[in-house]
């Protein structure tokens, strides 16, 4: 279906694989304001794996819980295209092969080429992500992977209103300085009011761990980055992710 270039069906468009065809080319300023839906399109994301696994489960013993677990993570990675990841590879990348200069840092940073460490970092998230997915279904409570990916999509409006985009051209530079700051704002702070809302106390050390994850993260994008790139942006989604998962485990059980 094509569909008028509406700033959340741009949101859409660029974070799922859901098929949304636009008419025209947006303008910078609806480019801008696609940030804002990010949180939205992260909640979509998060009804719809929890939907799926408990399709599954409906359909399998509770001894499936590995399989459901593994099956989920496949659609994740499918229906989001796998584009976190593949920031989350070339940070780590980059980091580790930059020694500290930041030009040197960069420049690795673009090779489309995934190196050693950028794979390991890759299969250290999924097998994380997993064993999270299979004791959350074990435990029958979805609760992360409702919110992970709303949390996660929440952290890069967060990171574009805080930090400098370091690269110019692109998607990143036309949200950093098209982005409406005051609204990002009230955003933030809906999806903050939401998490509560589906995790309840819970809620409490999710927030304060995701805090403490991206306070980190953010310190070390700009000690070595000088700001944050789409790749950067990409592993802060990841890791929120992983940490929205491995907490809940933890405050639910």
């Amino acid at each position: 279906m094509t569909l008028p270039p509406h700033p959340a069906l741009i949101a859409l468009q660029f974070l799922t694989t859901i098929p949304v065809i636009l008419k025209k080319l947006p303008s910078d300023q609806d480019m801008g304001r696609s940030l804002l839906y990010y949180p939205l399109v992260g909640l979509l994301i998060g009804v719809l794996l929890t939907a799926f696994a408990a399709g599954l489960s409906h359909i399998s013993s509770p001894t499936s819980a590995p399989l459901v677990a593994a099956l989920t993570l496949t659609f994740w990675v499918f229906l989001t295209g796998g584009l976190h990841l593949d920031g989350l590879a070339d940070s780590v990348d980059a980091l580790m092969g930059g020694f500290g200069d930041r030009q040197k840092t960069l420049e690795i940073m673009k090779d489309p080429a995934s190196g050693p460490m950028g794979v390991i970092s890759l299969v250290l998230v999924l097998l994380v992500k997993f064993t999270a997915l299979w004791l959350t279904f074990r435990a029958q409570n979805c609760l992360g992977v409702l919110i992970a990916p709303l949390l996660g999509r929440t952290a890069l409006i967060t990171l574009f209103s805080t930090t400098p985009y370091v690269r110019k051209g692109g998607l990143g530079t036309l949200i950093s300085e098209h982005m409406p700051k005051q609204t990002s704002l009230i955003v933030m702070v809906v999806a903050l009011c939401i998490t509560a809302a589906i995790t309840g106390t819970s809620a409490v050390w999710i927030l304060l761990t995701c805090a403490g994850t991206f306070i980190a993260l953010r310190a070390l994008f700009i000690s070595r980055l000088g700001g944050t790139t789409g790749d950067s942006a990409g592993a802060l989604v990841e890791l929120i992710e992983m940490t929205v998962l491995v907490v809940t485990v933890f405050a639910t059980s």
